[in-house]
């Protein structure tokens, strides 16, 4: 991403904010793993969103209209010795110099010098309860200001949430950010082919997984963006299934849910297919009611729909679809009215997708379904789902379950599929796999 996307943010949420403001956000902490091994750092979006930095122990603060600057990064200095066993620091310099703050203090100088630029501020934006440490630290600064009451030092008032400014800034995204969405999306369709082409009976669902996983690394992506699903067979119907350690066997489905992420933007991809190649003639009766279901949802993803739109076209399609399969018996309209379908599809069609996976923004405004604009980027995923022993249906349908997800932007004029190179119609989905033997 250019720095100067980051200087953009950061003045859009400073408008907001206005004078007598300051907003203070923490960067994500290291977690341990287990001992002295700690996870893979990943920097929080939030803070990364504005601030580019990528390290942990920093504090970002802004103060609109700020003489002395108003972007200002609390990060660890340059340590040689530390960093031979644990990597280059930025330091202060390069804080200034390359990401772009107008000053630059030690971490270890943030409680000396944070209370001095709470002075005299009428609000703090911070998001309370997130990070409980952190959380008394901003009590005990407050607390320090209002000690000053006797001096002539006011203290803020008011608190208000930063995410609900700030989210709303993140639910739209730049062309920037649309381009490493596409990228992101489109390693993933490129992993999705691959793992159906390597895909044999016999093989472990956690082969399949590194085939993603490697494909993903190997076009620059340095992670997942969430843990995989790789279902065979049952373990297609456990939602968040992320074991990934079963064998694969003849004649079932597998679903797969993997996505990678790209300068920090995910894409959230699902494609369910036949371990042997080849769909049954139950398993593709079922592929396509849940393949119409997603058209028909896609379709809904227009400027000036409300959210809600693509999930109502999914759900009637399903319902249509469990009917033919006689799944369901009655009226249409009365079994989308008493939700006859959630036995079998149990999840919303979609989710917001950005730098989180579930990215943040309101589904509802003024308790309302907020309408569709462009920018938006969400997913479109209805699935179907039928469990083994499921009561009153036949064994012919155990285990069949199936989800078909994409990446969809909303745009001035309708919709484009960011993640459409995953081959997707039984017609693809059999040629590429046939042609793998």
């Amino acid at each position: 991403m250019e720095r100067n996307e980051f200087t953009r943010r950061r003045k859009r949420l400073m408008d907001i904010m206005n004078i007598g403001s300051i907003a203070i956000l923490p960067a994500s902490q290291v977690r341990n793993r287990n001992n002295d091994v700690d996870y893979q750092y990943r920097q929080d979006s939030d803070f990364y969103y504005l601030s580019g930095f990528p390290e942990p122990e920093a504090v970002a603060v802004l103060i609109p209209d700020r003489k002395h600057g108003e972007f200002i990064l609390f990060c660890r200095e340059k340590d040689p010795e530390s960093e031979i066993w644990h990597g280059r620091r930025s330091g202060l310099q390069k804080a200034i110099e390359y990401y772009g703050a107008d000053d630059a203090f030690p971490i270890s100088d943030l409680d000396e010098i944070l209370p001095g630029l709470i002075e005299n501020k009428e609000r703090v934006y911070y998001n309370m309860g997130i990070d409980h440490d952190f959380d008394v630290h901003v009590q005990e600064w407050v607390n320090q200001v209002r000690g000053k009451a006797r001096t002539g030092v006011t203290a803020p008032e008011e608190f208000i949430s930063l995410g609900h400014a700030l989210h709303e800034l993140r639910l739209y995204k730049s062309r920037g950010e649309i381009k490493a969405m596409r990228r992101a999306a489109k390693i993933s369709a490129k992993a999705h082919a691959i793992a159906m082409k390597k895909c044999k009976p016999g093989m472990k669902e956690y082969q399949i997984e590194s085939e993603l996983l490697h494909e993903f690394m190997k076009e620059g992506c340095r992670s997942s963006a969430y843990p995989s699903i790789v279902g065979g067979g049952a373990n297609g119907c456990i939602l968040h299934y992320t074991e990934n350690s079963d064998p694969l066997n003849d004649g079932e489905l597998l679903l797969i849910d993997a996505g990678a992420e790209h300068d920090y933007y995910a894409s959230d991809i699902t494609r369910t297919f036949p371990i042997n190649g080849q769909f049954s003639k139950e398993q593709k009766i079922a592929y396509e009611i849940v393949l119409a279901a997603q058209e028909a949802a896609i379709k809904k993803v227009q400027p000036g729909n409300h959210w809600n739109d693509p999930h109502e076209a999914a759900v009637r399609e399903i319902t249509i679809g469990l009917k033919e399969m006689g799944l369901l018996k009655g009226r249409l309209p009365t079994l989308l009215k008493e939700e006859a379908y959630k036995p079998y599809y149990m999840h919303r069609t979609g989710h917001w997708l950005g730098m989180d996976v579930h990215d943040v923004g309101d589904y509802k405004v003024g308790g309302e379904w907020r309408l569709l604009e462009p920018g938006m980027v969400m997913t479109v995923e209805p699935g179907l789902y039928i469990a083994e022993h499921t009561r009153g249906v036949a064994k012919k349908w155990w285990n069949i379950g199936i989800r078909i997800e994409d990446d969809v932007l909303v745009t001035k004029s309708g919709h484009d599929v960011l993640s459409k190179d995953a081959p997707k119609t039984v017609a693809e989905i059999e040629s590429i796999m046939d042609h793998a033997n």
